[in-house]
């Protein structure tokens, strides 16, 4: 729970008072205060400035695998029976995560002290996905608590598989590029420059390809300071800039037209709809809801920014289908699907099925990219292997041939 200090006037008239108390939000203390006939002038948040302690090895946000084992637990625990206080403590007891187990120590408390859990989350869990709370809080309201704690794990069990098989695909060329990098930067720093001195005694003029790799190295062993300032100050600039609305969805427009690239993005963008859609309604959320709520954790700025408008005409009473048909980056097939689960009253379940359908092409079309850039990769790496040795052995065989000539 939160502290807040205020100051307030009774209703009645009369001088200010000022007090402390304690509520999970400042709306919650502001109705406290009035309930006691007092109209509030200020309040305020107080925050604890000490005790704070940075645990460096506690990972930055939770993951799927953890957010899948996490939902599994609670819809055991939920069906054996056990109160929901006792339930948050086992858990947190039990995850081997630092991160989650914070978050439901936390939990713990604020539940035992007479808080739904989708509150104690939303309160403590700012790292956790807004699918796992508002699914949550949904199945708080709707008494189907277990039920959604089983589509969670089922949905971040899905998605953790399909990263990791990705993440798996894309190792061997990110090595591969690594030790090109490596290969290439000793090269450049260390064997061309102790053959320069060597050329510029030849006294000849030196072929094209042997110049272009002088100046390179030259640039390499003598300008890298201003290389790595360079690329620090590019790579910021762009996080900087994708952080902000305008450069994030410049950037999602730009990622989804590049070839090949942007159609992974699609499939993935598609797969993430239909899965939480699916999650969503499940859950027993209102349709403007949960578009809503996919809207906001969307990968892809573009995208969420088509969902975001789709809620204006679902509220003015459009149907789902209807309002997704016009959307320039969302597959066809999954707009047409959405307009069959409508009329057939069964869109939870189709969207299970095209998700699914969804996951798999996302597969298929990172396996295609990856299988597409191992061969560029090989072919780029056995040209600028091919362009070194030309460089450095034309003008040695040149030198050979004129010595040779002499005698």
């Amino acid at each position: 729970m939160n502290i807040y200090k205020y100051k307030a006037r009774p209703i009645a008239g009369g001088k200010s008072v000022s007090g402390v108390l304690q509520a999970y939000s400042e709306f919650e203390a502001v109705e406290q205060i009035k309930n006691q006939s007092l109209v509030v002038e200020k309040i305020t948040e107080v925050t604890e400035k000490q005790g704070i302690h940075v645990d460096l090895n506690e990972p930055l946000w939770v993951s799927e695998k953890v957010l899948s084992l996490t939902a599994s637990q609670f819809a055991i625990m939920i069906r054996a029976g056990l109160p929901m206080s006792r339930v948050v403590e086992l858990i947190a007891e039990q995850t081997s995560d630092k991160l989650m187990k914070r978050i439901l120590t936390a939990c713990a408390a604020d539940v035992s002290a007479g808080y739904s859990l989708a509150q104690s989350l939303e309160k403590n869990g700012q790292k956790i996905p807004t699918t796992f709370i508002e699914t949550v809080r949904a199945g708080e309201e709707s008494g189907a608590l277990e039920t959604c704690f089983q589509r969670l794990k089922t949905y971040y069990e899905k998605s953790n598989r399909v990263k990791r098989k990705v993440k798996s695909a894309l190792t061997y060329p990110i090595i591969l590029l690594i030790m090109s990098f490596v290969v290439v930067g000793i090269v450049m720093v260390v064997l061309v420059p102790t053959m320069t001195s060597m050329f510029e005694n030849m006294g000849a003029d030196l072929p094209l390809p042997t110049r272009i790799l002088l100046a390179i190295s030259h640039f390499f062993t003598n300008g890298w300071p201003y290389l790595i300032v360079g690329l620090v100050v590019l790579i910021v600039g762009y996080k900087l800039y994708r952080k902000t609305p305008q450069g994030a969805l410049t950037m999602g427009r730009f990622t989804l037209k590049i070839p090949v690239i942007g159609k992974i993005g699609i499939m993935n963008a598609a797969s993430q709809f239909a899965n939480t859609l699916s999650v969503l309604l499940t859950a027993g959320l209102p349709i403007t809801q949960v578009i809503t709520i996919i809207a906001k954790i969307m990968d892809n700025a573009a995208i969420a920014k088509t969902l975001s408008e789709a809620v204006v005409e679902l509220e003015s009473g459009q149907r789902l289908g209807k309002t997704l048909a016009d959307n320039p980056y969302l597959p066809p097939m999954l707009v047409e699907m959405v307009g069959v689960g409508e009329e057939t009253g069964e869109l939870e379940e189709t969207m299970d099925v095209i998700g699914a359908y969804y996951d798999e092409e996302a597969e298929a079309a990172s396996a295609k990219a990856v299988g597409m850039l191992e061969p560029m990769m090989t072919i780029f790496l056995g040209v600028l292997v091919g362009f070194i040795v030309i460089a450095i052995y034309v003008p040695m065989f040149t030198m050979e041939t004129m010595t040779g000539g002499a005698m």
